[in-house]
């Protein structure tokens, strides 16, 4: 007969001191949870959250990452529900003052999820996004990458990402995972949190093989974490085969379920099946308690299997962990399926606090001075250290590159002619700007940049095409290169940019990232890029072509409410200019923002429609010329001025040229009319608010666009949804029509569509005779 296994004592444990600082971050991350929700005075009654369960799952991974495997080049995205874990690590090697602890979800206090900007301690990636959070190292690694080999040497480093299983279920997980420039990327880690929980329930299926799968086929390193040394043990005695089988093909239900019975429960329910007579001996041979710890023994808890895991590491190419783990490991609420946002009884903390050493009277008191675990806690503070690096400041934008644009032009076309002016005219700019595409660089126009500049790859890769004299765009890839082609998928262009523009605080290297993408995707890539401007990523956003007037390609290409998100945007200036210089003017405005403490992100709207650049009348004078470009980027410039005028027509964008057409049919009739071109409605509405004392902007384009003296009834027309620019009448408080486009567009002509949406002058012109007679 067999001797019984028991859990190895303590003294014969490698991790020893290891295990006693695993317990305290348990405790400590359960305490701060517990004290924002049971102790902190609370008036209100709403309720404050936190995630008990959700970070006790992440102790055993973070415990091991950070005190035995983290370097100080290293970089960690935690999953947003673990935060208090990496607070209490952050306490522990003294980076988080005690005062923040009993903080947690408080104004000015610690965070609900990770936070590089309002969290006082250090963060790397802010998370909160279920799965950009995740992906953000890809594209942390990716920018790292791009500053050494364009701007400066930063040094190297892995990325680490610890993802909860659930946020494998979001489609941008996949959309980078799958991009073919992540398979290059050896410093990518993601360590997952396999738990096979979600918010509401436990996961039926059993979906491990299937993402080993997945990312196998997709080049990366997948390592298998699935059981500690107690079960692997058990396995490895008479029956133990049998025993593996049954754990391995029941269900997730079914196991969960069993987390949470006693010994005697267990000995029933596992005997099944073929090898039912061979487990049930076993068993037999198992003391009571080392049963029921052996069942939570997966490998994710398991200091020694993590351990070997973070060894075997390869860095030639990502790598995935996946580390079966338990919601609630050692915790009361370990494994029930509605343990995500349970809280423990004030009986059961006092119970935790017994298990783990703990003093419920003085949860934060720190580790003896003389301990073990103190002093592998100062140790690992020192190895983690990090020196602040060299802060570069951004070069100085030129405000006017000095050409004035004639003949017939477009606005997308001036991007392009503006990345190439920069080249020339200012060199020191040009080489900080970095471009972004998903696949769609020469329909934006940036061939020319592209030929000029090159395309950015780790490695020179030969271009077979570049002695073929039909080839235009010349697709030069090589370290040096200052434009990043992704595949077509929005998400990642924007997690890209935002950590492209976030390298002037993390590695003291500005960047000038420019995304370009078709407008109408705007929307499927707001919610990543608005993220990346909450986590302090500074970037350009180019939405082109735009609107309707991009008329023969339908509804499905014609964006409708983009201009309205730019204005609602927080973080960001957006604009949307109609003639070739203001689209210089306004995108070299935008650049000035980015790469600086107080700087901000820009969302330029651009359009393929021609316009007549004649039109825009820019005036000869140098004085004259630099007081309408200062307009021009506050927001607005008048276009026409006119006597008498009894009608304003504030008009936006592509129909700037319809707005010019209906003043002059109403001059005729007897009204005269004055237009304003209308470049940043997001702007003007700041003036508007500022002027009402609610915020902090200049309201000077006001009294110069729209003094009171000179106040009419206002037509406002883009092509966009036309509450974009309605607030407008409440500047002088006159009567308002408003037009622009309410429904999805269609094929057609420019002249038809813009019939068909009330955008044609004849529409401008009845608009105006309705208010003025």
């Amino acid at each position: 007969m067999s001797s019984p296994v028991t859990t190895p004592p303590d003294t014969q444990d490698d991790f020893v001191v290891l295990r006693e600082v695993e317990s305290r971050v348990l405790w400590l991350s359960s305490a701060i949870i517990h004290h924002a929700n049971r102790v902190r005075a609370n008036p209100s009654g709403l309720k404050v959250g936190g995630h008990q369960a959700s970070s006790a799952s992440m102790v055993s991974i973070m415990t091991a990452l950070w005190f035995r495997h983290l370097r100080p080049q290293d970089r960690v995205s935690v999953k947003p529900h673990a935060s208090p874990v990496l607070h209490a690590i952050s306490y522990l090697l003294g980076e988080l003052d005690p005062s923040y602890l009993p903080r947690l979800r408080e104004f000015g206090g610690l965070q609900s999820y990770p936070s590089r900007s309002k969290d006082p301690d250090p963060v790397d990636y802010s998370t909160g996004s279920v799965g950009i959070g995740a992906t953000a190292p890809i594209w942390g690694a990716l920018s790292r990458r791009y500053v050494n080999a364009t701007v400066g040497d930063v040094g190297t480093g892995r990325q680490f990402s610890l993802v909860g299983d659930a946020e494998l279920d979001e489609g941008a997980v996949w959309e980078a995972v799958l991009d073919p420039a992540v398979g290059e990327l050896g410093e990518v880690v993601w360590i997952v949190d396999l738990n096979r929980q979600s918010l509401d329930r436990v996961v039926p299926d059993i979906a491990a093989e299937k993402l080993r799968g997945m990312f196998t086929a997709a080049g990366w390193q997948v390592i298998t974490l699935k059981y500690g040394r107690r079960l692997e043990e058990l396995f490895a005695r008479p029956g133990g085969e049998e025993l593996r089988q049954r754990i391995d093909t029941m269900t997730n239900p079914e196991y969960q379920r069993l987390l949470r019975c006693d010994a005697g429960q267990l000995r029933l329910r596992l005997p099944e099946g073929p090898g039912a007579d061979r487990i049930r001996a076993l068993l037999d041979q198992v003391e009571d308690s080392a049963l029921v710890a052996a069942m939570a023994n997966l490998g994710g808890h398991d200091l020694a299997a993590l351990d070997d895991a973070f060894s075997a590491i390869d860095d030639s190419r990502p790598t995935v962990i996946f580390a079966y783990t338990i919601k609630g490991h050692s915790l009361a609420s370990q494994g029930h399926p509605q343990n995500h946002s349970a809280l423990l009884t004030e009986e059961q903390m006092r119970e935790l606090a017994e298990r783990l050493g703990a003093d419920p009277a003085d949860p934060w008191r720190a580790f003896d001075e003389d301990s073990a675990a103190h002093e592998l806690c100062r140790r690992t503070a020192g190895r983690l250290r990090r020196t602040e690096p060299a802060h570069h400041a951004p070069p100085a934008v030129p405000v006017d590159i000095g050409r004035t644009p004639t003949g017939t032009a477009t606005t997308q076309a001036a991007l392009g002619r503006l990345l190439l002016d920069l080249t020339r005219a200012a060199p020191e700019v040009a080489a900080r700007v970095v471009t972004v595409s998903p696949d769609v660089s020469s329909s934006t126009n940036l061939g020319g940049w592209v030929n000029k500049v090159g395309v950015w790859s780790s490695t020179e890769r030969r271009d077979w095409f570049s002695d073929d004299a039909e080839t235009i765009l010349h697709w030069r890839e090589k370290p040096s290169g200052q434009h990043i082609e992704l595949g077509i998928a929005e998400t990642n262009l924007v997690g890209l940019i935002g950590e492209l523009g976030a390298c002037w605080s993390k590695w003291g290297q500005p960047l000038l990232p420019i995304g370009v993408l078709y407008d109408p995707f705007v929307e499927r890539a707001l919610e990543p890029w608005s993220f990346g401007i909450y986590a302090g990523g500074q970037s350009l956003l180019v939405g082109t072509p735009s609107g309707v007037s991009l008329a023969p390609e339908g509804g499905a290409h014609q964006s409708v409410k983009t201009p309205s998100i730019g204005l609602e945007q927080p973080g960001c200036v957006t604009y949307e200019p109609a003639f070739a210089l203001d689209a210089e003017w306004t995108l070299l405005a935008g650049l000035a923002r980015l790469g600086r403490p107080d700087g901000s992100s820009a969302y330029v709207r651009l359009s393929t429609r021609p316009i007549d650049q004649t039109l825009a009348r820019v005036p000869g004078d140098p004085a004259a010329r630099e007081r309408r470009r200062r307009q021009v980027v506050a927001g607005a410039y008048p276009l026409l001025r006119t006597d008498d005028a009894k009608v304003t027509i504030a008009a936006m964008g592509a129909v700037v040229p319809e707005a010019l057409a209906a003043a002059d049919r109403l001059a005729q009739v007897g009204v005269p009319a004055e237009v304003v071109c209308v470049t940043s409605p997001d702007l003007l509405y700041r003036a508007v608010r500022a002027r009402q004392g609610h915020e902090q902007a200049d309201s000077w384009v006001l009294d110069q666009v729209f003094p009171a003296e000179r106040a009419t009834p206002l037509v406002t027309v883009l092509d966009g949804h036309p509450h974009t620019l309605a607030f407008l009448a409440t500047v002088n408080r006159v009567p308002v029509s408003s037009l622009g486009v309410t429904r999805f567009g269609q094929s057609g002509s420019l002249e038809d569509v813009y019939r068909e949406h009330g955008l044609d002058a004849d529409s401008i012109v009845r608009a105006a005779l309705d208010l003025t007679d």
